[in-house]
């Protein structure tokens, strides 16, 4: 059984039993977390098809970890002008645990 949810403008598909790496949520470690904009539940044989969002489906999940991923390099540069500006930028994000996907 699968799902597609969507969270923090980008839409993924979730299992359960499977962690998730999603945009920053305001939610303390060990916190449960509640997506309540399902698009899709699949079983296997069985499709629901939301239109946009399931009525009455949510996914449930636990907050593993909060952390930065690795980080990028911005480098812009004009050649024969003397312009040179490099940065880094390191983007946070939620780790979160499905638990159950309710239909």
């Amino acid at each position: 059984m699968y799902a597609i949810i969507k969270t923090g403008g980008k839409q993924y598909k979730v299992e359960e039993g499977k962690f998730i790496d999603v945009e920053k949520l305001p939610n303390d470690l060990e916190q449960q977390v509640e997506f309540k904009e399902v698009l899709l539940i699949s079983d296997g044989s069985n499709v629901k098809l939301g239109n946009p969002n399931l009525e009455n489906a949510k996914v449930l999940g636990k907050v593993l970890k909060q952390d930065k991923h690795k980080k990028v390099i911005v480098y812009k540069m004009r050649p024969k002008k003397h312009y040179r500006r490099k940065n880094g930028h390191r983007q946070p994000f939620t780790r979160v645990l499905i638990e159950k996907i309710l239909a």
